[in-house]
């Protein structure tokens, strides 16, 4: 194995998750929980390689038809799937969830640990033809995981701290309907190769990055504004 493929391979997932990290500057989660998620992320690409090796048997499909059961079913549902999981399972109810934007921080890390295990296997068994794979995959698709772990993330949270046990059910559908729907998107317009949908890739990443950006920013102020609210009552105090 070549340590600098595995180098350009992960950096990317590294970047990002860092940048995640000290964006959650007021009440950051657990180095240890966070590590846990992302290892259970990147543990993830087991079951979500054998159920689509299994969907794959299942995709009587041909043409564009065949492309969007692989887009949306193979991949997008069953990855993003698996990815919740490890959310729900390992950081959803620990007590460290105690606000809206922890939900996009473990649901990025769980994104960026199955990113960076799709990754490695990409640039390793596609270096050879195309020495690039890896810059290519490091511009688009690792940040694209890392900003559908954002939409995730940000239904969890609003599931999280829900009254109400329909809403909770609600969002929690929507963390996986909502992040599966714009997953198969972005891979459907790669897949597809035609022309006017690929005319719209790029204008397509960019909503992508204007959304859950702005999807970060409001949790990020609420997490300001509980920290400054905080700040105040111990000095009242």
């Amino acid at each position: 194995m070549d340590l600098r493929l595995v180098v350009i391979a992960i950096t990317p997932a590294i970047a990002l998750g860092l940048a995640f990290y000290l964006t959650d500057r007021f009440d950051r989660e657990p180095l240890r929980l966070l590590a846990k998620v992302f290892v259970f992320g990147a543990l993830s690409v087991i079951p979500i390689m054998i159920v689509g090796q299994f969907l794959v048997s299942l995709n009587i499909f041909t043409g564009l038809l065949g492309i969007a059961f692989t887009t949306f079913i193979i991949a997008g549902l069953t990855e993003e799937f698996f990815k919740r999981e490890v959310v729900l399972r390992m950081a959803y109810k620990n007590p460290a969830f105690d606000e809206k934007l922890d939900g996009i921080i473990y649901a990025v890390f769980a994104s960026l640990g199955f990113a960076t295990v799709e990754n490695i296997m990409y640039v390793l068994t596609h270096f050879s033809t195309n020495p690039y794979v890896g810059i290519y995959r490091g511009l688009l698709s690792v940040p694209a995981h890392a900003l559908l772990g954002v939409t995730m993330g940000y239904y969890l949270s609003l599931a999280k701290f829900s009254y109400n046990k329909n809403f909770e059910r609600v969002y929690l559908r929507k963390a996986l309907l909502v992040p599966v729907l714009l997953h198969g998107i972005f891979n459907f317009i790669l897949m597809a190769d035609i022309t006017i949908l690929l005319i719209l890739f790029i204008p397509y990443v960019l909503y992508l990055w204007f959304t859950n950006l702005k999807k970060l920013n409001r949790y990020y102020n609420e997490s300001k504004t509980r920290f400054q609210s905080e700040i105040t009552d111990y000095k009242m105090e």
